[in-house]
């Protein structure tokens, strides 16, 4: 049934705009519409949070659909129920005269229901002749009707938020179960690396999980843990290449996670550029690009080169780019240099190793023979990015909690 005119609470609760605009959008409801109303009331209570509204609003709520007769709100009839707050009081389970008050304002306030007062704010039904109600005053359900496609879209909405919610904390679950026991068996059986460090960053990983998190602090933390699974299967993998080519009688140069910047030059032959090799085949053998890392971690674990960034910021991985471009000049990197390691680790991953050298400019000896260095070693497979990373992100990590 819409409403003819807009109406004004009675006493000392103050008109708004918002009733205005609420009381508009309920007489404009299509006619013939309908609606079930406990559907709508499910609804509603799967997108409680989105309305603003608690659990005791809903049991209210649930009351006053008890004082609707019918199995379904409908646009040709009546939708207003007038019950006491002493009935009200005892189908909501016993809620509080104070506490009932409460509820019904932020049912109203969320759009949920509305009132309509007669002129001495008691709530009644005047009845025709027949028996019939010809008028009503009490509380509206109408504003259900109107919105029952809203809040039908706003429960799937919080339900598929849930369902990312849980997938998320299930894959970060087994993750973190995955990287927990390869680090355990990789120390059990001797492989080598420095896996203390590595089991130092999964228990920096794991402390900051928020006891009640919300899924971007998941999402977060999802993606550091997957780069260092990433990282300790590298490093395993490693070991294994590296036994089977001791078996063939074939030499590597021992894989160092921080270069000795001293001797530099001595380690720079040629690229192998010479003999038509592509940077990824040098040694005969074709290796996989560097695997890329989300930007967000980057930034994390060098926040010095945001400074250089367009407009001192890096929002992008083409901002990034640029930046990397300022610093590899900055740090005196010849072109050349920059472009090896391009063609190697992929403009990307360069730009990356170019951060994590600006985080480390006052260790590095000759910025220009360090990037040459981690462009060979990247061209033999025998050097990654996630160590860099992760080894910053923990110094960061260490100097927030000190200057906390």
């Amino acid at each position: 049934m819409q409403t003819e005119s807009v109406t004004t609470p009675f006493g000392r609760r103050p008109m708004t705009l918002a009733l205005v605009k609420r009381q508009l959008a309920t007489a404009d409801i299509k006619p013939g519409k309908t609606a079930e109303k406990w559907k709508v009331f499910r609804d509603a209570s799967e997108a409680r949070a989105l309305l603003g509204i608690q659990d005791r609003a809903l049991a209210v709520l649930d009351a006053l659909l008890t004082f609707y007769p019918e199995s379904e709100l409908s646009q040709e009839k009546a939708m207003i129920v007038f019950p006491s707050n002493s009935q009200l009081s005892v189908r909501a389970h016993g809620i509080t005269g104070t506490t009932l008050r409460r509820h019904l304002a932020a049912l109203v306030e969320a759009g949920l229901i509305s009132r309509k007062d007669s002129a001495n704010g008691k709530r009644y039904a005047r009845k025709d002749k027949q028996g019939g109600i010809e008028d009503a005053y009490g509380f509206d359900l109408a504003p259900l009707l109107a919105r029952a496609e809203e809040l039908a879209l706003m429960a799937q909405d919080v339900a598929d938020r849930r369902a990312h919610f849980r997938r998320v904390k299930e894959t970060l679950s087994i993750c973190r179960r995955d990287v927990r026991k390869l680090i355990s068996a990789a120390i059990e059986e001797g492989a080598p690396g420095d896996w203390e460090s590595v089991e130092m960053v999964y228990i920096a990983l794991v402390s900051r999980i928020p006891r009640t998190p919300t899924v971007a602090d998941l999402e977060t933390i999802l993606d550091e843990m997957q780069l260092l699974q990433s990282e300790v299967v590298n490093l395993l993998d490693l070991h294994e290449e590296s036994e089977k080519m001791d078996t063939n009688d074939i030499r590597f140069e021992r894989h160092k996670q921080n270069s000795n910047t001293e001797s530099i030059n001595e380690l720079e032959p040629s690229s192998g550029k010479e003999q038509g090799a592509k940077p990824s085949e040098i040694g005969g053998q074709q290796r996989e690009p560097l695997k890329a890392f989300p930007l967000g971690l980057v930034l994390k674990a060098c926040p010095e080169v945001a400074n250089y960034g367009p407009g001192g910021a890096v929002g992008s991985w083409r901002d990034l780019m640029a930046a990397a471009v300022v610093v590899r000049s900055m740090l005196g990197v010849s072109p050349s240099a920059y472009q090896d390691a391009c063609e190697v680790m992929g403009p990307e991953n360069a730009a990356v190793a170019v951060a994590c050298m600006l985080e480390r400019a006052g260790h590095i000896n000759s910025a220009g023979g360090y990037l040459r260095d981690l462009t060979k070693r990247a061209a033999r497979g025998e050097f990654s990015l996630g160590p860099m990373l992760m080894a910053l992100l923990k110094v960061n990590d260490r100097e927030e909690r000190r200057v906390s």
